[in-house]
């Protein structure tokens, strides 16, 4: 994890995002790439007409300022970043940075204010997870230290998920922390406990995993497993693969407590299947 890329509309959001990541950066001596995003209407576009290119200056300059700003903070000066403006839609140009700069991980914050599954649904955050072929890490609070001991990686331990599995090793070896390999056995998809723990002790076979524990949980959704598992555990991390352009939708159904929408406010991370 050499190079991490940082979305930022230069919001408190954002900020407790580049606070994690600056975090990050420093343990594992990377650099960050923080990138705004303008997203012109096109009367604006830079490639627009003449009469709009003052403006589209105009709002290029107050990026730059803002960057200005951001570079002061304390949690920066010893982390190497290089800003950038993009030009299109968010998940667009954080396409391009991850291909031309060679990202390792990208974090995100998250404006989501209700829960696990808003997280994701329609924000900002959840097209760059559906687009993302490298890792996301969504934070939706501050964090003044961001010290893993505890990672939830939720997962139904198919054949596609090895690859997100491999990933999710490599940053938990990275941030120090122990991973917690979780299937949520529910109603509408249950199974035995001797079947599951063969699926996964034939899924773990031969994929190198250290520093790890196996565990079932039964609930009434994937979701409030998840949840309540994490809760359980005092896990300071949840991830979890993801499909795509299906996005995380698959997991959820039913509703969930009030007690697991705020226990929610960890960060998650997700890992391209």
């Amino acid at each position: 994890m050499k190079r991490i890329l940082v979305p930022t509309d230069f919001s408190p959001q954002a900020d407790n995002a580049l606070k994690v990541a600056a975090m990050l950066a420093e343990k594992n001596d990377a650099e960050i790439y923080l990138e705004h995003s303008l997203d012109l209407p096109g009367t604006l576009a830079i490639s627009g007409p003449s009469s709009a290119k003052p403006q589209s200056i105009y709002f290029i300059k107050l990026a730059e300022q803002k960057f200005e700003e951001v570079l002061k903070r304390d949690y920066l000066f010893d982390v190497e970043v290089h800003t950038a403006i993009g030009h299109g839609e968010i998940y667009d140009d954080v396409q391009l940075t991850v291909k031309d700069k060679d990202i390792d991980l990208i974090v995100m914050g998250s404006h989501g204010t209700s829960g696990f599954k808003e997280l994701f649904i329609g924000s900002n955050a959840e097209k760059v997870v559906r687009t993302s072929e490298i890792p996301v890490l969504v934070v939706k609070n501050e964090h003044t230290t961001f010290d893993i001991k505890d990672f939830v990686f939720a997962t139904d331990f198919t054949e596609e998920c090895r690859k997100p599995f491999d990933q999710a090793q490599k940053f938990a070896k990275a941030v120090g922390a122990k991973l917690h390999l979780l299937y949520v056995n529910t109603p509408n998809d249950f199974k035995t406990t001797t079947d599951i723990n063969k699926t996964i002790d034939s899924f773990v076979r031969g994929m190198g995993a250290e520093n790890y524990t196996k565990n079932i949980y039964c609930e009434t959704s994937v979701e409030k497993g998840i949840l309540s598992f994490a809760k359980e555990i005092n896990a300071q991390l949840i991830g979890m693969s993801t499909h795509g352009r299906q996005g995380l939708s698959h997991f959820f159904n039913g509703s969930i407590s009030e007690d697991l929408v705020n226990h929610a406010n960890m960060p998650v991370i997700t890992f391209k299947i």
